[in-house]
């Protein structure tokens, strides 16, 4: 790949991470109720989700998404059933405590690393829009003729890269308002779970 075509790619790459979603809201959450340290894991695993994505949109699962009615509406509904179970939870929780030191740690406990990334891998894969945008937006900045490997080092790398930089600086950017949290955290709950709950239910509504 050209320096220039990785630079208006890299250009893309930005614009599209500054667009809102669902792994930016998680990285919001985590921060605003676990502090910036736990988060780190929540956005590897959106990274690693989206590095499975574009994998798999390299390889042409994309393609298939987008000619399987079948295979679509079966991403659709599993992604939208995890979106609404995520939100639902969020819904529920108490309020978030207000971080006690510069650690980022919660006082009276600490979140569970394993888990956090779990939820930052899921909400990536989720969603089959995703999968099928990378499938139609990859292609226009692959080179041809030049390997696997070295398409999604360059292609996958800048994304995962940029993305997890602007997930870090929502996670900490988040962990400043934790004091409001301690105030009015359940209505923060609510909001955000009733957002992913919305995500997800027109997440059920897309078509291909």
């Amino acid at each position: 790949m050209s320096l220039e075509l990785w630079l208006v790619y890299l250009a893309a790459a930005v614009g599209l991470s500054l667009t809102p979603g669902p792994n930016g809201l998680l990285a919001l959450t985590h921060g605003a109720r676990y502090g910036l340290q736990p988060t780190i894991w929540t956005v590897l695993g959106g990274a690693f989700g989206f590095l499975l994505l574009i994998a798999a949109s390299l390889a042409g699962l994309g393609a298939l998404l987008a000619t399987s009615g079948t295979a679509f509406a079966a991403a659709k509904w599993a992604g939208a059933a995890y979106l609404i179970y995520l939100g639902v939870r969020l819904w529920r929780s108490p309020a978030p405590v207000v971080l006690a030191h510069a650690s980022g740690l919660p006082e009276g406990g600490a979140a569970r690393p394993l888990r956090l990334f779990g939820d930052g891998l899921f909400v990536a894969v989720s969603n089959p829009k995703a999968l099928l945008f990378f499938a139609a937006f990859l292609p226009q900045f692959m080179v041809a003729g030049a390997s696997f490997a070295s398409q999604f080092l360059f292609l996958g790398g800048t994304f995962v890269v940029v993305e997890v930089v602007y997930e870090l600086l929502l996670a900490g950017l988040a962990g400043r308002i934790a004091p409001w949290l301690g105030r009015h955290g359940r209505i923060f709950n609510r909001a955000a779970g009733g957002t992913f709950v919305g995500i997800g239910a027109a997440l059920v509504t897309t078509s291909r």
